[in-house]
This record gives structure tokens, sequence and C-alpha cells, in this order.
């Protein structure tokens, strides 16, 4: 081989089948061969196990797919390349024209804008409803036939706790699939209940850097069998690369969870004593209206406190501007503490129904409490309050 074909074609370094590498490697490659036509042909198949092109498949993102799995108690799962893409490749493969859809107030906005722009232009249509709303629910599952129930707990940003033993007992008794998203609570949690088909952004806990971005859908494996075959197609591939940083995210992800959770509470129980702050929405506080069902769903209440000041929109950015060891920006999950003022919380697709129902004022302040130390995060906190009154 002349020198031009050597570099295309590096020698093989074949390891050992009794010296396996501690961590998987990352394998930075989209194509995959056979030795012949024939095995090529049997793994597009699906008659033999391999991979092919790593848009359908890479052995990286595979080991990270298993992992999430496991953790949620199912036995598959697909990962993608952001959580809102999970979101939308998910219902475009579970939905077809003429389908209906119920969905709530409190919901993430992208969800709801794919709900009601992407999903309603292609003659998928959907009711909202508040996610407390229990006898709505039944009602709307008893009079239209339903073919998706699409929730989460905690919600996004006030942290209402849906009733997941009940939602999802209404929708297998009116024959509708549920799909919930399951990232403010972790991965590690609500495993134990009849969810289809369970959701999570892992640029939040599962990475917990906040340096890579990625999505998967987790569920049985014969329900994610149609979806197996739609989101090739659909193209959001997550990169091996980015699957080798979750993966060893999720190194790390229990002792962060609970020390980010355990920072949380201590933060919620602060601000609830303090006089600039009306409400606090934490439920792992006795106070919050969901606490006892929050208690037997969860094992965690998880990283993010939401609270509504006094003061509306003016004492929030107040707050907000004070302090130095919050971001001010989206997101959660990592290792640093966030911050999202009223103004970054505005819901604009919302009626004024609609967001009286969602809980979320003019006042409204969310926290994402990360791994710095707890009283130096009391004292930031205390800083911003301060700010909130003047």
């Amino acid at each position: 081989m002349k020198k031009p074909t050597r570099v295309n074609h590096p020698p093989a370094v074949p390891v050992p089948a009794d010296n396996r590498p501690v961590v998987a490697p990352i394998y930075q490659t989209v194509k995959f061969e056979f030795e012949s036509v024939e095995e090529t042909v049997r793994t597009l198949r699906g008659e033999r196990a391999g991979y092919y092109y790593m848009r359908t498949s890479n052995p990286t993102t595979r080991q990270l797919e298993l992992t999430l799995a496991s953790l949620q108690d199912r036995d598959d799962c697909l990962a993608t390349a952001s959580g809102v893409n999970v979101i939308a490749q998910t219902l475009l493969g579970l939905t077809k024209q003429g389908d209906h859809v119920l969905c709530f107030v409190e919901t993430y906005g992208p969800t709801r804008q794919i709900i009601r722009r992407l999903l309603g232009r292609f003659g998928v249509t959907h009711a909202m409803l508040s996610v407390e709303d229990l006898a709505g629910i039944e009602q709307a599952l008893a009079t239209t036939p339903t073919r998706l129930v699409i929730f989460e707990s905690p919600t996004n940003p006030v942290t209402k706790i849906a009733d997941i033993a009940t939602i999802t007992r209404l929708a297998r008794r009116h024959g509708a699939h549920t799909v919930m998203d399951n990232t403010f609570a972790g991965l590690h949690q609500h495993g134990e209940y009849d969810v289809d088909y369970f959701l999570h952004s892992l640029t939040k806990y599962a990475s917990g850097s906040g340096d890579v971005m990625g999505g998967a859908v987790i569920a049985r494996a014969e329900l994610l069998r149609p979806l197996r075959a739609e989101f090739p197609v659909l193209g959001g591939v997550l990169d091996p690369h980015a699957a080798f940083l979750i993966q060893r995210g999720l190194r790390t992800y229990f002792v962060r969870y609970r020390e980010q959770s355990a920072r949380a509470l201590a933060i919620a129980q602060r601000l609830a004593a303090h006089p600039a702050v009306a409400r606090v929405h934490y439920p792992g506080l006795p106070g919050h209206p969901q606490h006892a069902l929050a208690r037997a769903q969860m094992r965690e209440f998880g990283t993010i406190v939401t609270f509504d000041l006094r003061g509306g929109a003016e004492a929030g950015r107040r707050f907000t501007e004070a302090l130095t060891l919050f971001a001010k920006t989206a997101s959660l999950g990592s290792t640093e503490s966030l911050v999202m003022a009223p103004q970054m919380l505005k819901s604009r697709d919302l009626s004024a129904e609609q967001l009286a129902i969602s809980a979320v004022t003019d006042g409204t302040v969310r926290l994402s409490l990360g791994l710095e130390d707890e009283d130096d995060l009391r004292a930031d906190i205390d800083r911003g309050l301060a700010a909130a009154e003047t």
C-alpha cells in the first residue's frame, strides 16, 4: 500500500477477548461493514445482530440506551439529539391524522407547541386540561376516543404532582397510551407505575455537566418497535461522543441527584420562612398541596424550587440580578445552580384562564439547585431576598 492508501486503511488493533477496557471506547464512526454482502443484508433485515449506519444505531449509543432503560425499570430505549427532539419524534411516531391527544396546561412549553402547531398541521386534535383535574380527565377520555395522554410530574415550573396511578388507570381503561415526561423526577423514579412511554431530556440530570444535549424515550421493547422504524428516517440521532459523555455523567447521577435534592429542600425551607415570599412550590415541603402524593410517589423531591415573590416581576428581577452563584439561564440538573426570573418564565401561548391554571404569577422565580456549598447558597439567596425587598 502506498501512503495515501495507508492513511485511509490503518492497521486494525484487536483487543484480546480477556483484555477488556474498563471504560468502553467511543465508536466514532458513521459506517460499519461485514465480511460479506449476505451478512450485511441479514443485518438490514433484522435477522442477526450488528450495526450498519449510525443513524440507525451505534454501539456507544446502544450502551447508553440499555443503561437508561434499566434505570427506568424498562427493557428498551431510543436516544436522540435533544430532549425536545425526543418529544417531537415520539409524538410524530405515535400519532396519525384523525388521532386525539390529551395534554395539560402544566406542561413544558415546547411540548404544548409541538402538539398545538406541529401535530395540528397534520390533523391531530387535542384537548388541554389541568393535570389536577382528575374528573375532567375521566370525562374527556370517556367522551372522546384518545390516542395519547401526555403529562409530566413534577410539572415545569411550579412542581405540581400528577396522580400517576389514576391517570394511567384511566388511560388504560379507555384505550389510550400514556407518555410521561419524567425529566424533573429523574431516571430512578416512577418506573413502578403503568406508564407506556417515559421521556427524558438527557441534557439535564443524566449528563449533569450542562455541556451536552440528548433525549430518550424509554418503554417496553414491543412498544418501542414502531418508533424504532420511524426514528432513523426522522434523523434526530444522538452523536456517539455525546452518548459517551452522557454515559460518563451517569456514573455520578445518584450522588448528584440526592445531594442537589437535599440542597433544594434546605433552600425551600429558608424561602418559606421569609416575609418577601408569598408561596414556595416544592413538593418536599409539608405545605405543598400535593405533599402527601409526592411522598407516596417519589424517593427524592427533586432539585427545582419555584417560589412567588410578593413584590411581583420587578422584585423577581432584583432578586435574580443580585445573585452571584446562580447563572441566569434555562435548563436544570447541572452541577451549577441556575435561576429564571419571572420575565424568563412567561408563557405567551396560554390564555388568561390557562395562565391562572398554570400557577405562574408575575413574581414567580425558578431555581435549579447545584452542588455549591449549602452555606454559600443560603448566603446568596439571602442577598437576593434583600434586594427583592428594596
